[in-house]
């Protein structure tokens, strides 16, 4: 049985959450604030913690930052961690709060169940292999352009 453990006081976090992993192998437990999460982690030992960026009371980046100090001195058990970000530059913060993966929300279940997958299975997730993809609007392709392409002009 996968054990995953989600902090989120939004219901619609935890409706889509609960939605995307809800399989008989599976168990999620809720908690609604981040000062829980130590405590949850420590007592059932979770195999993946998901954390929503904004938590009432003590965040998702906090709470990351919480466990992996926990972690590095020996008082918990490490324990891969994705966070649910706003936005895109919130990407910077779940890196330096050593989160082993995150998603942009609005949560897409197909992603959040691969990435899931990703993270119990030891891999980590990278800015580079996350970063958005650029759709194309039918508009023609722009070329980037080099430093030998770019003309300064003198003034007179």
């Amino acid at each position: 049985m996968t054990k995953v453990l989600l902090a989120s006081d939004a219901n619609w976090v935890i409706d889509e959450v609960s939605a995307a992993l809800s399989d008989p192998g599976t168990e999620l437990k809720i908690l609604r604030a981040g000062l829980e999460v130590r405590p949850a982690v420590s007592l059932s030992k979770p195999d993946l913690v998901i954390l929503d960026l904004q938590i009432g009371n003590m965040g998702g980046i906090a709470t990351c930052l919480d466990l992996r100090l926990e972690s590095e001195v020996g008082r918990l058990p490490y324990v891969p961690v994705l966070i649910l970000l706003d936005r895109e530059a919130d990407l910077y913060l779940a890196q330096q709060a050593k989160a082993d993966g995150w998603l942009v929300k609005p949560i897409d279940a197909f992603r959040l169940k691969m990435a899931a997958v990703k993270l119990l299975s030891g891999e980590k997730m990278s800015a580079a292999s996350e970063a958005p993809k650029i759709v194309s609007d039918g508009a023609p392709p722009v070329e980037e352009a080099s430093d030998s392409d770019i003309e300064v002009a003198s003034s007179p």
